[in-house]
């Protein structure tokens, strides 16, 4: 959320994929409520009100991706003329579906180093306020690099902790 708000990019999502998300996480992470991701969703909506796309429901049906339940990504993806699907899934999204579209699947890591060439300040910038924002217990910078580490940004973490000084 810090690096949508930096202005980089322009997060977009739906209603649907919120749902997805928090479907996953509370699947993942049984010391979660519904009711604390019904609230980061909500925040998340306040803070970036254009991110939430609609209206991409009737190019569900026309989109072919190996798993079909993932297709109202792709259809919200069109519907918004974004250029990347960011995802930890990306073997689910192949080139070749995404291409007559103009658009390409990311890997966390792979969005965010190339966010980091672009703009490596509003990136930096980024991982300070979350770091200072894990408050309860407060996350030390090597922990925090290892947390990155530990959630797949392998190369998001050995770039940034060559800023640990700062972060």
């Amino acid at each position: 959320m810090w690096l949508a708000l930096s202005g980089c990019f322009r997060a977009k999502w739906s209603a649907e994929i919120h749902g997805e998300w928090k479907r996953n996480l509370l699947k993942n992470r049984p010391d979660l409520t519904a009711e604390q991701l019904d609230r980061t969703s909500s925040l998340m909506d306040q803070a970036l009100p254009d991110a939430c796309v609609t209206g991409y429901e009737n190019l569900i049906g026309g989109l072919s991706l190996p798993d079909v339940d993932d297709r109202h990504v792709l259809a919200a993806a069109i519907r918004c003329n974004a250029s990347v699907i960011v995802t930890f899934n990306t073997k689910d999204f192949p080139r070749e579906a995404l291409d007559s579209f103009g658009i390409e699947a990311q890997h966390p890591d792979e969005f965010v180093c190339n966010l980091f060439g672009l703009d490596s300040a509003a990136v930096i910038a980024a991982a300070q306020r979350q770091r200072k924002q894990l408050r309860m217990p407060p996350m030390e910078v090597v922990s925090y690099l290892d947390l990155l580490l530990r959630l797949g940004l392998v190369q998001s973490s050995k770039t940034l902790a060559r800023y640990s000084a700062i972060l």
